[in-house]
């Protein structure tokens, strides 16, 4: 169009006045040199468009494939400088292949212009001449005015601008946006307010880039054109990056534990100024042991001040005098029966109790050596004698056994029974094959004897005691150690005994003085003819030598040379190895079955008015029984089944074992055919000779613990729970008392004839032990349980410090005890005023070798074992201190009040459980 619109061409070329002409002419120059003038104007902005497309075209001159992430720039204040920084910093996030670049640019008052690059990974930009500002070898393109973004186009769309009038372009709110809502960069400059920069590219040529040109009223691409980085060179560069990354971790790593290094110095130094302050405090605390202490010297002097006072014609088991005297004058009275002896059975029991209790309680200081060993004479002089007292009570029934005939067999049958024993005996006066078999249907035993036996005169006792007298006191007793502070405290001034556990030097220590008891328990005449009819006080008389014992054949519950020779074999014929069981694994349970076949004495005759009876000075004897052949070739056995007893708990089928009173030990052989009846709480098996059995269980099913907590419960009162492998058991605690709350196996409560009665720590453990319920390891029980061993001196000074703190302060079970090492101990605390347990996310982690305190960051959810310090604690010698740190006025008050014997008494449940070491 002709940009003269006022003027025709007729006007200067054909008009006619001139001064017309001339006129056009003016005007025709004035508008010609306007017109040259915005040509001009309009040529030198399409240059600066130009050169702005040459500097976008920088930016984005380099493309390196990828798939990771995204990048988004935008420029700042209406500058591109900002937005050419942002991804220059932006470079090593990669973007995905296929995405584009939409770089759009304010254009006066409503236009806006958009380009949109392909790009296919990594984009940032290049130069020959660095940028003032940035690093060695690295460069930024200035563009004023742009934005740049991401579009998910494909690759290959090429370069596209827009004008618009009014509105944004399509493609703009993406470029405001970024990448599928992605929010924009900030500005190019770091927290340290230095510009970002990307190094350049080796081999880049600057030229390479975008050819943008003017078509029409629109902008088009002529194309884009990049020079590709071959595989070697992306190889390298990725592998300068990993290590460049790795390098810069391990920089950040180093540095971290240098300050942790020095802050663990810090606090070691502290914790060396203030650990003999922390030490004199909690041996303050520890007084309380020795209050113990001397309590329970008094409260036992007070007891026998008032039994010599009650005068109740009961002796003092620890004056020679008196107790020589009771046992004198009972083994004296031979003429009681069965009645009478059940009735003493109770005051002997009582008194081996005592004895019993005081050398478990008893500190060295209290009772020395010999009187230690004249105790366990006593002991063993009363069990022989309680067993004696039954044969000569039995003796005397079988006498007189005609007078109390059943009509309907003929033969006599009896069955007596209190809380300690039971007592059946079955006399066959009729001797008839077709009662070769009974059963005791008030105590559920039985019987079938072979054809030979029933046509003999021959008396079958099965004696069930609730205690055991028969194994060796060690294994009576089950390695009870003294549990006095002292004895603790002892063993945390020999660091050196690590891989011992507390009580097993003590547990060693008195194994051998009664491994000589042992041998006198079981070469004493208990169980020989010989040793019912002696009446001597002296310890010697009640001692026989191996031979001795051997040669007396008629030796109650011992069978003969020929009948033991039968041990080998089976009753079915088969042979099979004499098998010894190891009593530190398996130990008796439910008490002890003497099972006999004795010899009918002569019986009484009448005689008018007269009633004759021949006398014997034999006393009881064993029935000469040997097993003969039966019709089908195979050995002849007796048959015996035995009610399991109610008070008492098998977690599994139990092992049947006889007494070997030569071997002094429990065996396996001899027994077979068993069959266990866990519904209807029966075992049946065959013998090839009588023998006094027992029930044996694996002292060791319920170890490992699987969870315990102990909180308080109450002013000097607790509630220690252990959570056992079959069973639950919750424990009462309250001043010097314990009481068994429940016992639950599968849900449901046993033992109701131990629970809720108030007992001594001891009595208690001796009361769970006799029910089955054995959560009390021994010295020797590591041989047997999987779990790490604990060093001596954490161990006993945690049970003390807990004790001492269990007032205010709860304590459970943590999964990481058995990751921290044998020289340390893990477990959870935390303050507790109320009832209830605790949420698993009150409790802290405390980790303790004896000598130094320190608090997890640790937590039962973790993934891995740490020993790194929770923020802002600190070292302690003792947990006293630790504890204290963060608790409460009124829970460091409750723990200053607490009593002494409730502090004594959880002391010595957790010393007997050793959770510690044992879950």
């Amino acid at each position: 169009m002709f940009p003269f619109p006022f003027f025709s061409p007729s006007d200067l070329l054909g008009s006619k006045k001139k001064g017309r002409q001339k006129h056009a002419v003016v005007h025709c120059c004035v508008y010609f040199f306007i017109w040259f003038f915005g040509f001009l104007l309009r040529q030198l902005a399409r240059v600066n468009e130009s050169e702005g497309g040459r500097g976008v075209s920088r930016i984005l001159s380099f493309c390196a494939s990828s798939r990771e992430a995204k990048c988004s720039c935008s420029a700042a204040g209406g500058s591109m400088a900002s937005a050419a920084t942002a991804c220059l910093a932006w470079q090593r996030v990669p973007m995905e292949r296929g995405g584009v670049l939409a770089l759009s640019q304010p254009w006066g008052a409503s236009r806006t212009r958009t380009v949109t690059v392909p790009c296919a990974g990594h984009c940032w930009g290049h130069s020959s001449s660095p940028v003032s500002g940035s690093g060695p070898g690295t460069a930024r393109w200035t563009l004023r005015g742009w934005s740049v973004s991401e579009e998910g186009t494909e690759l290959g769309k090429g370069l596209e601008h827009r004008e618009q009038l009014g509105g944004a372009q399509p493609g703009q709110k993406e470029a405001q946006e970024g990448p599928s809502g992605s929010p924009q960069l900030p500005d190019s400059r770091d927290s340290q307010g230095k510009s970002g920069s990307a190094p350049r590219e080796r081999g880049q040529d600057k030229r390479n880039g975008l050819n943008l040109c003017r078509e029409g009223s629109g902008w088009t691409s002529a194309g884009i054109s990049s020079q590709k980085e071959s595989k070697k060179e992306k190889e390298k560069r990725l592998k300068a990056e990993a290590l460049l990354r790795a390098q810069q971790e391990e920089a950040e790593r180093l540095e971290r534990e240098r300050l942790y290094q020095e802050h663990l110095e810090k606090l070691e130094a502290k914790y060396q100024g203030e650990r003999e302050s922390e030490l004199a405090e909690l041996n303050s605390l520890e007084q309380k042991f020795l209050s113990a202490q001397q309590w329970k010297i008094n409260y036992r002097e007070q007891a026998k001040w008032e039994h010599y006072l009650s005068c109740d014609g009961t002796p003092d088991p620890t004056v020679p005098q008196e107790i020589n005297t009771f046992m004198s004058l009972w083994r004296d009275d031979q003429d009681e029966d069965i009645q009478l002896v059940m009735e003493k059975e109770e005051v002997v029991l009582n008194l081996i109790e005592k004895l019993e209790f005081l050398l478990l309680e008893a500190s060295p200081e209290e009772i020395t050596d010999k009187q230690r060993d004249q105790y366990q004479e006593v002991i063993l002089q009363l069990q022989d004698l309680l067993h004696q007292k039954y044969n000569d009570a039995t003796q005397n029934l079988l006498k007189i056994a005609s007078m109390y005939e059943d009509s309907e067999t003929g033969n006599m049958h009896t069955v007596l029974k209190d809380e300690n024993i039971t007592f059946c005996i079955w006399v066959n006066l009729k001797k008839k094959a077709r009662f070769k078999s009974h059963v005791f249907q008030e105590a559920g035993h039985g019987f079938e004897l072979p054809k030979a036996l029933a046509l003999s005169s021959v008396a079958v006792r099965v004696l069930h005691t609730r205690y055991d007298h028969v194994s060796p006191r060690w294994v009576q007793c089950q390695g009870l150690p003294r549990q006095e502070a002292s004895y603790s405290l002892e063993l945390a001034e020999h660091p050196e005994d690590t891989g011992q556990g507390p009580g097993e030097e003590e547990e060693e220590g008195r194994e051998e003085p009664s491994t000589p008891a042992a041998e006198e328990m079981g070469s004493n005449g208990r169980k020989s003819a010989a040793s019912l009819k002696e009446n001597s006080n002296n310890t010697a008389d009640i001692k026989e030598t191996k031979e001795e014992t051997e040669k007396n054949s008629d030796i109650l519950d011992v069978p003969s040379q020929e009948e033991d020779a039968l041990l080998q074999e089976e009753a079915g014929g088969r042979e099979e190895a004499p098998k010894a069981v190891d009593l530190q694994q398996l130990v008796p349970v439910g008490g002890v079955f003497h099972i006999s076949a004795l010899q009918l004495p002569p019986q009484a005759q009448d005689v008018g008015d007269w009633s004759m009876v021949e006398l014997l000075d034999a006393g009881l004897e064993v029935y000469p029984y040997s097993p003969g052949e039966a019709e089908d070739g195979t050995q002849e056995a007796v048959q015996i089944t035995l009610r399991l007893p109610d008070n008492v708990i098998y977690f599994q089928a139990p092992v049947v074992a006889r007494w070997d009173p030569a071997g002094q030990q429990w065996r396996t052989d001899g027994i077979s055919n068993i069959t266990y009846e866990a519904e209807e709480k029966s075992i049946t098996f065959s013998m090839g000779a009588f023998y006094t059995v027992a029930l044996l269980q694996d002292a060791h099913l319920n170890l490992p613990y699987q969870a315990w907590e102990l909180h308080p419960a109450g002013v000097d009162e607790g509630l220690f729970t252990v959570t056992a492998v079959f069973a639950t058991i919750q424990i009462q605690i309250k001043d010097d008392q314990c009481m068994l709350s429940s016992v639950v196996v599968e849900e449901e409560e046993v033992l109701s004839h131990i629970a809720g009665k108030w007992m001594s720590p001891f009595a208690l453990r001796a009361a769970l032990k006799r029910a089955g319920v054995n959560i009390f390891p021994a010295g020797y029980s590591s041989k047997y349980v999987p779990v790490p061993r604990k060093a001596a001196l954490a161990e006993a000074k945690a049970y003390e410090q807990m004790a001492l703190l269990a007032a205010a302060f709860a304590f459970a079970h943590s999964k990481w005890n058995g990751e921290a090492g044998p020289e340390r101990v893990v477990f959870k605390a935390r303050e507790h005023l109320t009832a209830g347990s605790a949420k698993d996310n009150d409790w802290s982690l405390f980790m303790f070798d004896g000598e130094k305190v320190q608090n997890l960051k640790l937590t039962e959810t973790s993934e891995a074992f740490s020993e790194e310090l929770e923020e802002e604690s600190e070292f302690h010698s003792t947990l006293y201190h630790m504890l204290k740190a963060s608790a409460s006025s009124e829970a460091m008050d409750k723990v200053e009040r607490a009593g002494f014997l409730f502090i004594d008494s959880v002391y010595q449940l957790l010393l007997a459980t050793r959770v510690l070491a044992y879950s």
